[in-house]
């Protein structure tokens, strides 16, 4: 499983949402690319960057720091914003090597069909849940389109990569929703990333355990609840979580378990 830890941009500063409340902001650095050095340094190869003001403007507004942070040289996938081919052409031509796509992929499916058309893989969608519903307009709205509808409709239009966020656990530090995960994994023949809640060692194990595509760690990193470094490398099967959450080598890991049977 890849790991993929999180920007989100709201006026070129790094932040994150409570539960997608622009009004429950936290401001956790005004450097993001110094964040995103951080992150590949500790191992990970790629970064999940979302433009919050995009998401509720509807348009583009930190195209320019988003690109900063490209230069850290990790593979980049940005959302938040992006409703037309002119926006998706603009990042991908610019160098961001996969564009989300969210509200649009709801509200717009000619564009959708189009956007993977022309580039493939390179597009993914974004699809926020609040009870069972797909959220839009950065969270703000409620779209009447149910999780199962939107999943079909995604296989049916050609997508590969499905970014699914729970709202309800989203920057709650109360666990990820692994019975969604779960559920969606085995349904639909996605590439799923998991976003929201991802809160402990125990969630990488778990998600990894199921064959998820990626996840995404927010808060957790900046609030250090979970060491980046570690959780890339227990989701690349290069670590085994222990009593307490801590990890260990696999090789340590293996030689420690036969050592307790010989005793």
């Amino acid at each position: 499983m890849l790991i993929y830890p999180a920007i989100d941009i709201y006026e070129g500063k790094a932040v994150r949402l409570y539960q997608g409340d622009y009004a429950q902001m936290t401001v956790y650095s005004d450097n993001p690319y110094e964040i995103a050095q951080n992150f590949k340094a500790q191992g990970a190869e790629r970064i999940h960057v979302v433009d919050l003001e995009g998401a509720k403007a509807g348009r583009s507004r930190n195209f320019d720091t988003i690109l900063r942070i490209r230069e850290a040289g990790l593979f980049t996938e940005v959302g938040g914003g992006i409703r037309d081919l002119q926006t998706v052409a603009k990042y991908l031509e610019a160098g961001i090597d996969r564009v989300i796509l969210g509200t649009a992929a709801v509200t717009d499916p000619a564009f959708l069909a189009e956007a993977i058309a022309r580039y493939g893989d390179r597009i993914a969608v974004s699809v926020d849940l609040r009870d069972g519903y797909v959220a839009v307009k950065g969270w703000t709205e409620q779209s009447g389109v149910s999780a199962e509808d939107f999943f079909r409709r995604m296989v049916d239009a050609g997508v590969r990569t499905v970014i699914c966020t729970d709202i309800s656990r989203d920057g709650a530090m109360r666990g990820t929703n692994r019975e969604l995960y779960r559920s969606m994994q085995e349904k639909y023949p996605l590439d799923i990333i998991a976003s929201g809640g991802v809160s402990t060692m125990d969630d990488i194990a778990a998600l990894a355990a199921m064959g998820l595509h990626g996840a995404i760690i927010g808060k957790a990193y900046y609030t250090h609840a979970i060491d980046l470094a570690a959780a890339v490398r227990l989701a690349a099967g290069e670590a085994s979580v222990e009593a307490g959450g801590q990890t260990a080598d696999a090789g340590e890991q293996s030689a420690k378990s036969g050592k307790e049977a010989t005793v």
